[in-house]
């Protein structure tokens, strides 16, 4: 099986329920978004927010792949910049737990933050403090880092720092590993429409997009888009909630279904669907298989309220994989 590390922010995820969408507006956040506040907005919120129903993880985009990943039995890696506080502790020690070899950087920045804002129809806004997160830089990639992984996964959010993204991008080809990246959310595709074309073409092999974030960047329906995508890379995946996903190969192109499930909250659903794919490419599983385990562990997530699946629903999805994995 093929080696999988992931480079992204390093966060803690505070997952509040919200009664309804009136603090969005109050916060001045867009639905369904990622904004990123400073210190003092993150404050606000989080005391505005005390009363009500809280969840604390331990999070990040590619954090929460690799994660995931790490559940399924896959060799894992991730690299990141956490804080040397008890919140850094609490990453640190999350991620190990499920397995995965941590190369964290500690800065005298406290650990990043994201507020997950879970709306009553599931849908998840997050106001994000990068904090000791965002001082990872492309110093901070070392060459050994990457040794023995084949498969390099990123989160779109670093897009905001082209060199580091460039330089892991370098550094895998170096050691001949296949690139995935994730467009991370329809704002920040906007923001950065050029530089996430310019990584696309020049270094992806895998490219994962929601339905927002993919007409974003072609200015297209799902469809079209995962037309255009695929003409760009290797392998393109435009999910498209309840309607599934779209996958697109070359001349091969295959719709999954999305699982019947009760969603709770959307947050994860994006990054687990990558975990799954990825496990079953690491695997060389055919697309379709690939993406049926993507939509399991999407649907498992979204029953759930937070980014991360318990550690207890594992055994359950672990047996549904390895069927998957053995059907003819």
């Amino acid at each position: 099986m093929k080696k999988i590390i992931g480079v992204g922010n390093a966060l803690v995820d505070v997952i509040t329920l919200i009664e309804n969408d009136s603090l969005l507006a109050e916060f001045d956040l867009p639905k369904g978004s990622m904004t990123l506040v400073d210190a003092d907005k993150s404050c606000f919120i989080k005391e505005s927010t005390k009363q009500l129903k809280q969840i604390l993880a331990s999070g990040g985009s590619a954090a929460n792949t690799i994660h995931g990943l790490a559940m399924l039995k896959a060799n894992t890696g991730f690299i990141g910049s956490i804080g040397s506080d008890e919140t850094g502790d609490f990453f640190e020690k999350d991620m190990k737990k499920a397995g995965v070899d941590t190369m964290l950087i500690r800065r005298n920045t406290p650990t990043g933050t994201a507020v997950a804002l879970i709306s009553p129809d599931s849908e998840r806004t997050f106001a994000t403090h990068l904090g000791a997160a965002i001082e990872l830089c492309a110093d901070d990639l070392k060459p050994e880092l990457f040794k023995n992984y084949d498969i390099l996964y990123l989160e779109g959010y670093l897009i905001n720092d082209i060199t580091l993204i460039e330089k892991a991008c370098i550094e895998a080809m170096a050691n001949n590993m296949e690139v995935a990246l994730d467009l991370a959310s329809f704002n920040v595709v906007n923001a950065r429409l050029d530089d996430f074309k310019y990584i696309v073409n020049k270094y992806a092999d895998i490219v994962f997009a929601n339905e927002e974030e993919a007409r974003s960047f072609t200015g297209l329906a799902p469809e079209e888009a995962l037309d255009t995508l695929a003409g760009q890379c290797k392998i393109a995946v435009v999910k498209t909630g309840k309607e599934g996903s779209l996958i697109k190969r070359g001349d091969e192109k295959i719709r999954i279904s999305a699982m019947p499930v009760e969603c709770r909250d959307t947050n994860g659903a994006g990054d687990h669907y990558a975990a799954g794919f990825i496990y079953g490419y690491a695997n060389q599983l055919p697309l379709d298989k690939c993406g049926a385990i993507g939509t399991l562990l999407a649907g498992s997530v979204i029953e759930i309220t937070g980014a991360r699946i318990p550690a207890k629903m594992w055994g359950r999805i672990n047996k549904k994989v390895n069927s998957i994995v053995k059907e003819q």
